[in-house]
């Protein structure tokens, strides 16, 4: 069983991580700072170090000189986000962004520990995690295993082919697909094949990011470029020199900054903001994308230039419904994933469940599919899990409940003049009442925050409910 220590100064967030690890069979030992865990831990006997990056005294980036060479995991907010880059320069293994969740973080932690035993010539001594889309198989009727994706449809079929062929060359690669695909498990797949495998692969949620950010975040600034840049920092675009850049949602990506991408992928060169001096970098892009980028770049949304430096090779990753008889294997493995978490080796899907996951649109794909099982293991006090367990004959099966908890709602505005929410309101419905009475005034992180949510999951909201962002009339987001 992998032992983990957690480094955290804040309580509530160090006590919740060590449950969460606990629950998916880790050991974990725990520490409010480097100098507590120097003093009741030998810290390279650990086989992962998930730490903080702002601690009391010694920074977390000194657990990778005290790890002798353990992998170092960390965690901090997207607002120091340049200072994650600077831990990977100092040898981080991967960085994590606050706020996350549950899979964000397990994901991370399964895959750096599978990447430390392979590397070291052993085999894993528990199950790799299942990710959005699922675990390697090597099973007679799975030949995946490398690439670490459950499927064996034929546009999967076609899809591995072409992941093995284009993995190993330095190709721009343009991944389209629904929301909720596996989209990056398919850009982990084509890293973890690459040349590149052993240089950091850097992922960017385009969409998570404000815009008055995102220039500063890929591509670095100097000091004094703008108001509270105390010092120079250096970019996500740098910090993936020799490795993989990976920008997913990238339709999200403001014109100002794709210029500038622009110019990386022409170029093999950066300028940070605020510079007049470029500098080369080795980067490979993958981008990933829910949106028709060639119909964004016709209407001016999208430099068409860009479009097609991206669009050297595109994989197409076909949404669950058009999968077949994969959505079972996958409900399967996540069935078995969230049956470990909860203690029980008995639960099993009766014939209508079964059925029903078969037949279900899945407009949410795979990360749908994955919420509806896991409240499906919850709810269950019998071995066979019903149908209606599943709850995707109703409206709220497409939501992620979860990120919804303690929810509730605002006093409507006085000057509105929207109708006020009632009781009989779903939660989509007062997602969608919300966020358009409110908008006009206040920025993304506000309505994010108000809604107890994540930018990135208000962001996915929108799109599901087809709300576009306002991008004028509200405050400056900073």
């Amino acid at each position: 069983m992998p032992h983990i220590l957690i480094v955290e100064d804040e309580t509530i967030i160090r006590s919740a991580l060590r449950r969460l690890l606990e629950r998916n069979q880790y050991q974990v030992s725990e520490a409010g700072s480097v100098q507590e865990a120097q003093e009741r831990f030998s810290i390279p006997s650990f086989d992962l170090i998930v730490s903080d990056l702002r601690l009391p005294g010694a920074p977390g980036t000194e657990l990778i000189r005290l790890g002798q060479g353990k992998p170092v995991l960390i965690m901090t907010s997207y607002a120091s986000l340049r200072s994650a880059v600077d831990s990977m320069k100092m040898g981080a293994v991967d960085y994590i962004a606050k706020p996350f969740d549950h899979d964000e973080m397990l994901q991370a932690v399964s895959r750096i520990l599978r990447d430390r035993q392979t590397t070291q010539g052993v085999q894993p001594d528990r199950a790799a995690a299942p990710g959005k889309v699922g675990t390697p198989d090597k099973g007679p009727n799975n030949s995946n295993g490398e690439i670490g994706i459950i499927g064996s449809c034929p546009p999967m079929q076609d899809l591995y082919g072409k992941i093995r062929k284009v993995a190993p060359t330095d190709s721009n690669v343009l991944i389209q697909g629904e929301s909720g695909t596996g989209k990056e498990l398919v850009a982990r797949a084509l890293h973890n094949l690459s040349r590149r495998a052993k240089a950091p692969m850097i992922s960017v949620n385009c969409a998570a990011i404000p815009e008055t950010l995102i220039e500063s975040e890929l591509f670095g600034h100097e000091k004094g470029a703008f108001t509270g840049a105390s010092a120079g920092r250096a970019g996500l675009v740098e910090a993936a020199d020799g490795g993989t850049l990976f920008l997913d949602e990238i339709g999200e990506l403001p014109l100002e900054a794709q210029a500038r991408l622009l110019r990386v992928l022409q170029e093999g060169e950066i300028r940070r903001v605020g510079s007049v001096q470029s500098q080369k970098v080795d980067v490979r892009l993958i981008a990933a994308t829910h949106r028709d980028l060639k119909s964004l770049a016709k209407v001016g949304q999208f430099r068409e230039d860009l479009y097609y430096r991206l669009h050297v090779i595109a994989l197409k990753l076909p949404a669950l419904r058009e999968r077949g008889a994969d959505v079972n294997e996958i409900a399967n493995a996540f069935l078995a994933r969230q049956s470990a978490k909860a203690g029980r080796n008995d639960l099993r899907f009766g014939p209508d469940a079964e059925q029903a996951i078969r037949q279900y649109s899945w407009p949410g794909n795979v990360r749908e599919l994955e919420n509806a099982v896991e409240r499906a293991v919850i709810l269950c006090e019998n071995p066979e899990i019903s149908a209606d367990l599943l709850g995707i004959d109703i409206e709220l099966g497409e939501l992620d409940v979860d990120e919804f908890i303690g929810l509730a709602p605002q006093q409507p505005s006085t000057s509105s003049t929207a109708q006020e929410p009632t009781e009989d309101l779903s939660l989509e419905d007062y997602f969608q009442h919300f966020v358009l009475e409110h908008q006009d005034h206040m920025t993304e992180t506000e309505l994010a925050r108000k809604l107890g949510v994540s930018r990135k999951c208000l962001w996915e909201r929108r799109q599901r409910l087809g709300i576009p962002r306002r991008k004028t009339g509200v405050a400056s987001e900073t």
